[in-house]
């Protein structure tokens, strides 16, 4: 199977952990569960906080933070050089915040003067069980209008309005994908959005030019990851169908999902309350209304909890390339693949 996944944050490299274990070996015979041929990463590259931020506006390259993690995420994790791209400074003048990863992707861009040949290159000397693309190469920015009038500029006061965003757009617009990303989209089998943050990390990679399109007549199975839980501010409470409503809407209304994965696991009273006193709760898994825009809706267990709620990465992939194996899409279906009890349980069986 040949598999893109699209988005950003540690929701992406969280994905790309999991999906790494059913990476083929080329040398092996194909065995009776699904295994993927091609694994790739299509990442966004807004970021502007942190290390990353800083290495964009000191040396003028794209953000490679996001990149950076999807590195480690498809490296093999007992590797020395793994460790190493894992490693942040503490302290050091100019040094503290940063991390060996970004600064190891910085010195590779300015010695070969292309971020995607450094991503390359940087994926050579980990041995990467995949391939990750940047969504563009053009040094690109983010704006909102929230509902009630007010512009913002940048990824991290958008992360940080209260009050709810209407429109998102890439500054320049019409920012150029890779020939590559492109391809890989065509070529896939299964394609996922998420887990990640809505404005911030999926949307961007929909605004840069003809990915939409490409995504919208893909013959792939396409998947929608819906967070575990809302993000404060961002998509204070947004359900699943309004996450799915706000990529449509960003796609000039083209059709992109086929399934929308939801959560069943209940959240503890201890996280839940964690998550409260920042403004976040439990996405609504409101499968309705999912239908009624066109997508059928796959509740499983899919959490790990400990301090943070996170998917667990080998049953969310494991999940996702069954759904993928499908050769049929939902809207060809009478019935549903996956409901509550017995019909997600048949998803892992």
């Amino acid at each position: 199977m040949r598999v893109v996944a699209m988005g950003g944050g540690t929701g992406l490299s969280t994905l790309l952990r999991g999906l790494k274990t059913f990476v083929a070996d080329s040398a092996a015979p194909p065995g009776p569960s699904p295994s993927i041929r091609r694994l790739t990463a299509i990442v966004t590259v807004t970021d502007e906080g942190g290390s990353s931020g800083r290495l964009r506006r000191e040396f003028g390259m794209l953000p490679p933070g996001d990149i950076r993690n999807c590195l480690v995420a498809l490296a093999e994790d007992e590797q020395l050089l793994t460790r190493l791209f894992r490693y942040r400074f503490s302290d050091g003048r100019g040094l503290a915040g940063h991390s060996f990863g970004n600064l190891f992707l910085a010195a590779l861009t300015h010695l070969s003067r292309d971020f995607a040949e450094a991503v390359r290159l940087s994926s050579e000397v980990l041995a990467i069980r995949g391939e990750i693309f940047p969504s563009t190469l053009s040094d690109v920015r983010l704006r909102a209008r929230t509902v009630d009038g007010r512009l913002l500029r940048g990824e991290s006061k958008i992360t940080q309005t209260p009050a709810p965003i209407r429109r998102l757009e890439m500054i320049p617009r019409g920012a150029r994908p890779l020939p590559e990303a492109l391809s890989a989209i065509d070529e896939a089998d299964l394609i996922t959005l998420g887990p990640g943050s809505l404005y911030t990390s999926l949307i961007p990679n929909l605004l840069v030019r003809g990915v939409a399109a490409h995504l919208a007549r893909a013959r792939a199975v396409r998947v929608l990851v819906v967070n575990l839980m809302t993000q404060p501010n961002e998509t204070r409470g947004l359900t699943a169908s309004q996450h799915l409503r706000a990529l449509r809407e960003h796609a000039g209304g083209r059709r992109l999902i086929d399934y929308v994965v939801l959560n069943t696991t209940p959240v503890s009273r201890r996280v839940r309350k964690r998550y409260a006193a920042e403004g976040a709760a439990p996405v609504t898994n409101d499968v309705d209304a999912v239908r009624k825009l066109g997508a059928e809706p796959v509740e499983a267990p899919l959490m790990e909890e400990a301090e943070v709620a996170r998917h667990d990465p080998h049953l969310l992939a494991r999940l996702l390339l069954r759904l993928g194996s499908r050769p049929i899409r939902p809207r060809d279906r009478s019935a549903s693949i996956a409901t509550r009890g017995a019909g997600s349980r048949a998803i892992f069986d």
